[in-house]
């Protein structure tokens, strides 16, 4: 009896807690920047209608809503983000337990219906290990969806050092811009094909965080100016 009437006051005194923090974070809301996301996600979730996969894995989510998200559409998910060593003082998801894993270096082994890494690859140092790992870990057959900061012909190391960048200097982590060759090596060198590809304009220069930032965001083609693409790879079965 005792051990239950401990549960029920630790259990009373989280939610109590989560309570008041969900209270403060709604009162102290702020406008910085309105994100890229709902980009990202409607072709996201364009792509879960219509693969109807079972069990997703989610690459990066750091503290964001996103595998929470995907569970609460039925489907069976597990996040993975570096949570020690990407953040030097640590983080938690609030919102859906992620497992401390590093997606270079996976200790992962069973395989997924669908993957998905939503702007998070340009903060990865070994990316090419990632993109490795991410398709040895999708079932044949079967989806990635991936974005990321792009330009059709140029690849820049960390575009937050660039003379041009918005923001983003005293960030601890790069943002890469990524291009065509890297994603043409990539299905080069993996059993995969692009099957659906978008390209958005953000801002009002010529790479992402320059200029303007664009409300609303304008889709374009690979042939207009643009700084975000959204990616889906097909693996063969």
């Amino acid at each position: 009896m005792a051990g239950e009437a401990l549960k029920r006051y630790v259990n009373a005194a989280g939610l109590y807690y989560a309570r008041l923090l969900s209270r403060h974070e709604y009162r102290r809301q702020r406008l910085t920047r309105v994100k890229e996301r709902s980009i990202e996600y409607c072709f996201l979730f364009g792509a879960l209608t219509s693969s109807a996969p079972v069990t997703i894995l989610d690459v990066g989510p750091g503290e964001g809503a996103l595998p929470s998200l995907l569970r609460s559409c039925g489907y069976l998910v597990t996040a993975i983000d570096n949570m020690k060593d990407f953040w030097p003082r640590g983080t938690v998801n609030r919102h859906y337990h992620v497992i401390n894993d590093d997606i270079t270096d996976t200790q992962l082994g069973q395989p997924f219906d669908f993957i998905c890494c939503i702007s998070a690859l340009e903060h990865i140092e070994r990316f090419d290990e990632a993109v490795a790992s991410m398709f040895r870990l999708l079932n044949p057959g079967d989806r990635l969806v991936i974005s990321f900061p792009y330009n059709e012909s140029y690849f820049i190391e960390n575009v937050y050092r660039h003379p041009e960048a918005g923001y983003g200097a005293n960030a601890p982590y790069i943002c890469r811009v990524y291009s065509r060759a890297e994603l043409e090596r990539w299905e080069a060198e993996h059993d995969w094909r692009i099957t659906e590809q978008e390209y958005w304009r953000v801002f009002s220069g010529r790479y992402w965080t320059s200029g303007e930032l664009l409300r609303p965001p304008v889709r374009a083609s690979s042939e207009e100016p643009h700084q975000l693409t959204c990616v889906m790879f097909e693996k063969n079965a």
